[in-house]
Parts: structure tokens; sequence; C-alpha cells
């Protein structure tokens, strides 16, 4: 897969059936394993807890920033559990975007009864 917005909507499909099959109320773990394992199974390539080092001038540290989901290098996903966004959330998936070069998030929230009112698509 190589566009962003084919890959954007198989996330989103597979976010969808994830959340369908279990409904709101685990935790953020639950359905970061369950989205992992669907990406998988439709072709795509997603790493998960990927690391993303901070660069200060010239300096690189290893800060311990990690993203829930990396899909086909180019999609950042974070996955939430919330009541919920907050401006936090919006702030954390913004840094990882600028961090990692992505243009391209997902927020996910799976503890609202529709979905639908748990995604943001951010661009950078």
């Amino acid at each position: 897969m190589e566009g962003i917005n084919e890959i954007t909507r198989q996330i989103i499909s597979s976010a969808y059936k994830v959340h369908s099959s279990l409904g709101p109320g685990l935790l953020e773990n639950a359905y970061k394993e369950c989205l992992y394992y669907d990406l998988g199974k439709h072709g795509l390539n997603a790493e998960k807890e990927k690391a993303l080092p901070l660069i200060y001038e010239t300096i690189k540290m290893d800060a311990g920033y990690r993203v829930d989901l990396l899909v086909e290098r180019k999609v950042i996903v974070e996955i939430k559990a919330v009541e919920a966004f907050s401006d936090v959330h919006m702030a954390q998936i913004l840094t990882y975007l600028k961090l990692s070069g992505c243009k391209i998030g997902l927020l996910l929230n799976f503890n609202v009864t529709d979905l639908k009112k748990g995604i943001k698509r951010i661009i950078l």
C-alpha cells in the first residue's frame, strides 16, 4: 500500500472492526494489540511502541518517546481510552509527528459508544 489516504482508510476500517468487536471500556493496550493484529492481517506494516529519538541541536537523545503504532512508516496512530480528547492529546500527536517526520496522524479514542466521535485525523 502506498497512498496515504488508502493507508488511513484501512486503519480506520480496522479500528471500526476492533471497536465493534470489543466495545468501549477496556484499557488502551487491548485496543492497540487488536488493531496491530488486524492491520497485519490486511498487509500493512505496523510497528508497535516505535521509539522516537529527540534531537536537540546536534545531540540525539533517547528520551523514551514511543508512538503506539507507526503504519507503513507514514502514519502515526495514537490510541486512547479516555472520556474525551484533551489539548494534551493533540499536543502529544503533533509532537510525535514533528519528531518522526511523518505528516499524518490518527488519534483514536476507543472509549466512546460511536467510534466516529473518537477519530481525529491530524495533518502536520
